[in-house]
């Protein structure tokens, strides 16, 4: 892994590769490919968490702000800033629902 933000993507991809990688070296009788596959699904799978804990605060964040600008919006009169911010408060919705954890 790098020193990148956490992605679900290479974490999904690190932890089946980690799975593999640890399957072989149990078939194989190779403890080091074993220990070394083993090593890396665990990391794969704290990417991959690390990832989807992000996700989920940015859309809180999103949903706080969206509902903010809601609400300033209806209360000042300014449809445009009300329409942006239930966009944004959507967005940040669906983003909790793709990250929410299992």
């Amino acid at each position: 892994m790098s020193s990148q933000e956490p992605s679900k993507i290479s974490g999904q991809f690190h932890s089946v590769k980690g799975t593999a990688v640890e399957t072989i070296g149990d078939m194989a009788g190779l403890q080091s490919w074993s220990q070394s596959g083993k090593e890396e699904h665990v990391k794969g799978e704290g990417e991959y968490n690390a990832a989807q804990a992000k996700g989920y605060a940015e859309g809180v964040a999103d949903r706080v702000t969206g509902y903010k600008d809601s609400v300033v919006g209806a209360v000042t009169g300014d449809k445009a800033q009300q329409t942006a911010g239930n966009v944004k408060n959507e967005k940040g919705q669906t983003q909790q629902e793709i990250n929410k954890p299992a």
